[in-house]
């Protein structure tokens, strides 16, 4: 029978760890410990243990965005489809929230745990963003990930060597096309002229690689 690795975010909450190992075979449990959460993640381990179930604790530092998104992005690329997320194991809204986000982007299916103990599936559907983003649009995200760009599109427009009415293209889309800032890959601050352009957090999470890339074919365009 095959096993399914279990990714736990926080391990704070442990009733909600043990509904979701009762319920499958579950092969090893990965708990993503943040600081404030480390020690109830190692009481999780212990208690893990004594049914034999294998336990590893990794620690989330720094930016909780990134690590999160780095963790669950290496954890998708070494199990394939062998692997499920618990939303219930952390108490921590934000970090439920985090990485729900990161199993959704990485194609990983997720579950979250009722107050009766009661498993519940989340419509976290497979979903590449790469699909979507073309070798421009590619050139454009790692461009725009260097923190002094960019003031304006006409700046991006200089940087990347693409004409004004293609970086705004590809920047903004139209009625056909979603651009970075439909997709939520950018942002934008200002007014009028003085409109600056920047990563979404997720933008960011993409560009650096925490999430799993796909082997499909992009087009140029």
């Amino acid at each position: 029978m095959t096993k399914t690795s279990i990714i736990c975010p926080g391990g704070d909450n442990s009733t909600a760890i043990f509904a979701g190992i009762k319920e499958m075979p579950t092969g090893t449990v990965f708990i993503l410990a943040t600081e404030s959460s480390a020690k109830e993640a190692y009481s999780s381990k212990s208690e893990l243990a004594k049914f034999k179930i294998e336990a590893k604790i990794i620690s989330i530092k720094g930016d909780l965005w990134e690590s999160v998104f780095r963790e669950v992005g290496e954890l998708a690329a070494n199990h394939s489809s062998n692997i499920m997320v618990n939303v219930g194991a952390t108490r921590d809204s934000t970090l439920q929230c985090i990485v729900t986000c990161a199993a959704f982007v990485n194609g990983i299916r997720a579950f979250g745990v009722s107050p009766k103990g009661e498993l519940m599936l989340l419509p976290v559907l497979k979903f590449s963003y790469y699909r979507f983003l073309t070798d421009r649009k590619m050139q454009l995200l790692r461009v725009l990930d260097n923190p002094e760009c960019c003031a304006s599109l006409n700046e991006l427009s200089k940087k990347t060597g693409m004409s004004l009415p293609l970086v705004s293209y590809h920047v903004n889309g139209n009625r056909n096309s979603e651009g970075l800032i439909g997709l939520g890959l950018a942002e934008t601050s200002g007014k009028r002229k003085n409109i600056s352009v920047q990563l979404s957090p997720l933008g960011k999470m993409l560009v650096r690689g925490y999430v799993k890339i796909p082997k499909e074919k992009k087009n140029s365009n």
